[in-house]
């Protein structure tokens, strides 16, 4: 499951629309994530998962800037994400069921801030783009 040509310019051109609000996307979208999927929270039993800490407001910082850097490198994801899909299958041991949680979070959280933008065609190319991170992500665990 490839991203067409058109898919990463549309993906790499949304993406640079919300660069303004890349600082608080992670955490909004892990917030929705722990109301609305509490099962996500046995992964951060040490952390502050009240909406708006610091702990959730880092924690997104990090995946935000994984996807950064997976768009920035779209063409070679698997090698970007490499290191965080070893961490993920090896050390967290997360239920690759959280990264499609995530990802319908991450997807309400870019609609809330595209609005009338985030078209049918852009959810298909940012949907495209995450079920591929999601992949490359647990297919270590095998």
């Amino acid at each position: 499951m490839g991203l067409t040509a058109d898919e990463c310019k549309l993906i790499k051109s949304y993406w640079a629309k919300l660069a303004p609000e890349h600082e608080d996307m992670g955490g909004e979208a892990l917030t929705r994530l722990f109301q609305v999927y509490m099962q996500s929270k046995i992964y951060f039993t040490h952390y502050d998962l009240c909406p708006g800490s610091n702990d959730i407001h880092h924690q997104g910082q990090k995946i935000i800037k994984a996807l950064d850097s997976a768009i920035k490198n779209i063409d070679n994801i698997r090698a970007c994400l490499s290191d965080l899909s070893d961490l993920h299958a090896y050390n967290l041991r997360v239920d690759p069921v959280n990264f499609k949680f995530l990802t319908r979070c991450l997807h309400v959280t870019i609609a809330s801030s595209l609005r009338g933008d985030y078209n049918a065609l852009a959810y298909m190319a940012f949907d495209k783009f995450f079920c591929l991170v999601a992949q490359v992500l647990t297919e270590k665990y095998r």
